[in-house]
């Protein structure tokens, strides 16, 4: 799968991937300013547009490396490489769930039965499959009506159908039909911090496909139109429908991530059309291009920083340093000894989180370099 690269493309991935270690990441996890956290429940912060942007730069990505290919059917090696790449991201996704497991217990049968099956990873890989199969496989227009078919069903299934067991239709974290529906298939399987649901769950699975066919929608508009203007106004027109469409359906199926709600899933979409859209303008277009040089290094290589970040903030938080009472992780006396000692704690907490960024950007860069570029 050949893909037209973008560097505007790239450098948004990369933005997003950055913005991604630096909210994942903070020193201590009692000192982060608000922006950087997630909303509790209902609302959207801008935390919450990292996710979602993922999503929907994976179906514009889809749309540039099969445009010359859609709508023709799905020839047997393209589909063996689309699987495949799917299962590695999956597998990857699993890999650091189960390199979460404390050392001892990472072979153990019982604490293997509660592995957490959902996450991020997987769900992008879920996400990439059932985007690039309806690609490849309908039209364009199949494909709009099918993203606005899926967000008016999730809609109705999470406002108007009874939860078994619970009673009426609910959006709070355990009474929803997707807590309920997790619970009924993944067992204990589940995100740890909550047990009973999980953020990344099944049915909230179908609207985060939408956000994907909404990239593939995007690029499409993006490759039909020849003049770079057109591109531009229109991306940033389309966005603005989407933002103020999800806006008004907020007001009866409020912004949640963790259900992926379908207001959520247009306002976010329609951030993503224009920041894609001030990126081409500025980089590809007028060539202003000398700041974007850090991102580009993330989005070359995103899942190889993506996993790589993971690997090592969980690293750092299961190694040990000191004796008796004063035995911590190796993040925690690094996060005290750098910043914590003499910061503000808010301030120290963001710095940490920085210098992982300012890290993988010395690692991106001599991997750019050298033309080291890392795909599944």
């Amino acid at each position: 799968m050949t893909t037209t690269r973008l560097l505007s493309l790239d450098v948004f991935r990369g933005f997003t991937v950055a913005a991604m270690i630096l909210v994942n990441n903070p020193g201590s996890w009692g000192e982060v300013y608000a922006p950087l956290l997630h909303a509790r429940w209902h609302g959207c912060t801008p935390t919450d547009l990292i996710f979602p942007f993922f999503l929907f730069i994976v179906g514009i990505s889809i749309h540039l490396s099969l445009q010359t290919k859609g709508g023709q059917g799905i020839a047997r090696p393209l589909l063996a490489k689309i699987f495949k790449r799917s299962a590695i991201i999956f597998l990857l996704g699993i890999g650091m769930a189960w390199y979460t497991l404390p050392l001892g217990n990472m072979f153990d049968v019982e604490r293997l039965a509660t592995l957490r099956i959902p996450g991020v990873l997987q769900r992008i890989s879920l996400v990439f499959l059932c985007c690039a199969l309806l690609y490849l496989s309908t039209s364009w227009l199949l494909q709009l009506r099918l993203a606005a078919f899926i967000l008016l069903a999730y809609y109705f299934l999470l406002t108007a159908v009874p939860v078994p067991g619970v009673g009426a239709a609910s959006l709070d974290p355990e009474t929803n039909l997707g807590a309920w529906l997790d619970r009924l298939l993944l067992g204990n399987h589940l995100w740890t911090q909550s047990k009973t649901w999980d953020p990344e769950g099944l049915l909230s699975t179908l609207p985060a496909i939408g956000t994907g066919m909404l990239g593939m929608l995007a690029g499409r508009m993006f490759s039909e139109l020849k003049l770079p203007a057109e591109r531009t106004a229109w991306l940033f027109l389309t966005g603005a429908f989407c933002i103020v469409l999800g806006l008004l359906w907020s007001l009866t199926f409020p912004f949640d991530k963790a259900l992926w709600t379908s207001s959520y899933v247009l306002y976010t979409a329609g951030i993503a059309m224009q920041v894609w859209a001030a990126c081409y303008w500025l980089i590809d277009v007028q060539g202003f291009s000398h700041w974007s040089r850090p991102f580009l290094y993330y989005g070359v290589n995103a899942i190889f920083v993506f996993v790589a970040s993971g690997v090592l903030a969980k690293t750092l938080g299961r190694l040990a340093v000191g004796n008796g009472e004063g035995r911590t992780s190796l993040w925690n006396f690094l996060y005290q000894a750098l910043y914590a000692s003499w910061l503000p704690g808010k301030v120290a907490s963001l710095l940490f989180a920085c210098t992982l960024i300012a890290l993988f950007y010395v690692i991106l860069r001599w991997m750019y370099q050298k033309n080291i570029i890392l795909k599944v």
